[in-house]
């Protein structure tokens, strides 16, 4: 279950554990891509992030494969991604296009006009409630990007290790609003478990769709 809190960041972090770097974009077509995230793409982006989508549905691949990944790959690290209006249109697109269908253009414009970029985080800790009210924010250069809200499983999973270190897996997932964003900043990430300490990572925005 996840639960939902709002709230503002206090001074207690101060152990910091630093995760940087970004792992590549799935790209499953030669298509042209945005520069920066796209808050507000051409048709001829649009279009190339539908037929990414349909092309990854051709390839049996995952359509999560399609959002924007970042940290490691390694199964007990910590690692997120994010659904920018680019990831959303081929997520959508190859959802689509698994049942032989193709996305209306009301579909289409429900993603278009979403306000908020989504970002999603798998942090590790040693109790099954140890994710309730972690936040999350931006760092873009001097400025200090707040969330909209902030979600967190109330209860994480147990790892494929438990009861060793790292026992348990939980998601945090933060909005944050396109107006409050710089799409073209080196970005950094970071979340804050309630119990202290810091998972960040270091991202390009003007590399990401």
């Amino acid at each position: 279950m996840i639960c939902y809190r709002h709230f503002v960041m206090s001074g207690k972090w101060r152990v910091t554990t630093l995760l940087a770097g970004m792992v590549g974009v799935w790209i499953v077509a030669a298509v042209s891509s945005a520069e920066a995230i796209d808050v507000q793409p051409t048709p001829r982006h649009i279009q190339a992030a539908l037929e990414r989508g349909k092309v990854a549905a051709q390839a049996r691949m995952p359509p999560d494969r399609l959002y924007v990944w970042f940290g490691s790959n390694a199964e007990l690290e910590p690692r997120g991604f994010m659904m920018t209006k680019m990831a959303g249109l081929s997520v959508m697109a190859a959802h689509f296009a698994l049942r032989s269908e193709t996305p209306t253009a009301m579909d289409v414009q429900h993603i278009l006009d979403e306000k908020t970029l989504l970002v999603s985080v798998n942090i590790f800790g040693s109790s099954p409630t140890f994710a309730v009210d972690s936040y999350m924010v931006l760092t873009q250069g001097d400025k200090t990007v707040k969330p909209l809200n902030v979600r967190f499983d109330g209860q994480a999973n147990r790892t494929s290790v438990w009861p060793q270190m790292p026992a348990y897996r939980a998601r945090v997932v933060a909005s944050f609003a396109y107006d409050d964003i710089n799409p073209r900043a080196k970005t950094k990430i970071s979340v804050f478990p309630a119990g202290g300490g810091e998972v960040a990572f270091d991202l390009d925005f003007a590399t990401i769709e």
